[in-house]
């Protein structure tokens, strides 16, 4: 019996402590739980800079001076005497069209000019004779030996006599005219480069037939184009081509040459938008900026892939921090009195023309801020931002140089921080591994 005892006094010993030891844990588990969390951080002190605000745009290389040999005239093409690829220079044969036909209706022409010529000859003969009979009549009118219906009788012959006259010049004219037409056309059978270049492209073959005629665009032959002269054809989107400028710099990266990075200059800027699925959710709108390159062009060819950063504006010595340190917080609001819910959109109506606009008046676009460390809390402190370059944006408002900003991590910034919040700095990390983590 008195063993039976001790094991139950043992039993009651063990168990108790077992429950202190649980009561325990679970107060510590409370605890714990009503800590704040610590926050890892990377940091770097606000400095200042010279920031270069910058376009990234992609596009193409094409020559800035590229002419489309089209034929004028039609028929057979009897000789190409260029290749693609051939150099060529202004004045040069680059295609003759089979004249034969050109130069019959040259012939028809010459033929129809010489006979309203003759036509002419005959006619000023005709008007000169009459001519002095009228005089001759006039005479004989004033001294009273002809009545006033001969004199007018012999009148309208001579105004009709006049007026085959001008008939026949204005055949003249049109026969001349019909010649001249018909010698240019002739002369369009044989066509030749209008500029100094390259045959970047032939389409047409010997023995083809092309048609061509002066009220509409002739079948196209080749191109010509000046490779000395290339520029960059990029397409910029329509939030940013208002930052750019005519003579605005622009580095150019070519896909050909990977290690090199080519200046160039905005000179012409397009006043109508492309636009890309339209109608659909992929719609894009951009506008074409074109960009003088510096180098020589023999290096590229046309329809090269590139892509151009261009440099719209830039400031010295201004305060600066990295992108990633600017978020964007809500900004919370404020109870305004009794009825009123913080949760609750307030509305105002305006009347125009006789149609109710209902408004959102406490509807509020995100604020920008930063986080900077304080005593081992961030501080939320709301900014102004100006222009920015690849890596950092400036502040023009809400911070102070020397302040240490965080960089990192993605999470902490966008989501994690806010004011007050405990944060442990570990800048060992480094900012390479911070970008490669972004968005984790």
């Amino acid at each position: 019996m008195a063993k039976n005892g001790t094991n139950k006094k043992k039993k009651i010993i063990i168990f108790s402590a077992l429950g202190v030891l649980l009561v325990i844990v679970i107060i510590a588990v409370i605890i714990g739980s009503n800590k704040d969390e610590i926050i890892v951080v990377q940091t770097e002190k606000i400095a200042r800079r010279t920031l270069t605000q910058v376009v990234e745009a992609t596009g193409k290389i094409q020559p800035q001076t590229q002419v489309k040999i089209n034929a004028e005239v039609s028929g057979e093409i009897i000789a190409l005497p260029v290749e693609e690829g051939d150099a060529v220079t202004k004045g040069q044969l680059l295609v003759r069209i089979k004249p034969d036909t050109y130069e019959a209706q040259r012939d028809q022409s010459v033929a129809n000019l010489n006979r309203t010529k003759a036509m002419l000859v005959q006619r000023q003969a005709d008007f000169r004779k009459v001519e002095s009979e009228y005089t001759r009549q006039q005479e004989l009118f004033r001294k009273g030996l002809i009545s006033e219906s001969d004199l007018e009788s012999i009148k309208s012959t001579y105004e009709v006599a006049k007026a085959n006259v001008d008939a026949a010049r204005f055949d003249v004219q049109n026969a001349e005219a019909n010649l001249t037409r018909a010698r240019e056309d002739l002369n369009k059978t044989a066509i030749y480069s209008p500029i100094n270049g390259v045959v970047t492209q032939r389409i047409s073959k010997v023995g083809e037939r092309v048609s061509g005629s002066s009220f509409m665009q002739g079948t196209e032959i080749m191109t010509v184009s000046d490779l000395s002269v290339m520029e960059a054809r990029v397409e910029v989107n329509e939030n940013d081509v208002v930052l750019i400028n005519i003579g605005d710099t622009a580095r150019i990266d070519v896909d050909a040459y990977p290690d090199r990075l080519f200046n160039a200059t905005v000179y012409q800027i397009a006043n109508t938008a492309m636009t890309k699925g339209l109608g659909t959710q992929e719609e894009v709108t951009n506008f074409e900026v074109r960009l003088i390159i510096a180098t020589e062009g023999e290096m590229f060819r046309p329809g090269m892939s590139c892509a151009a950063k261009i440099e719209t504006e830039t400031r010295r010595d201004v305060l600066s921090v990295p992108l990633q340190s600017v978020t964007t917080r809500e900004k919370k609001r404020v109870d305004k009195g009794e009825g009123v819910d913080d949760e609750e959109e307030e509305f105002s109506e305006v009347q125009i023309e006789g149609v109710t606009d209902r408004k959102e008046s406490r509807k509020e676009k995100p604020q920008e801020v930063i986080f900077v460390i304080r005593e081992g809390l961030a501080r939320k402190i709301p900014v102004k931002t100006g222009i920015s370059s690849d890596t950092y944006i400036e502040i023009l408002e809400g911070v102070e140089e020397g302040m240490e900003v965080v960089t990192g991590s993605y999470r902490a910034i966008s989501r994690e921080l806010d004011d007050s919040t405990t944060v442990r700095i570990d800048n060992s990390l480094g900012r390479g591994k911070f970008f490669s983590n972004e968005g984790k």
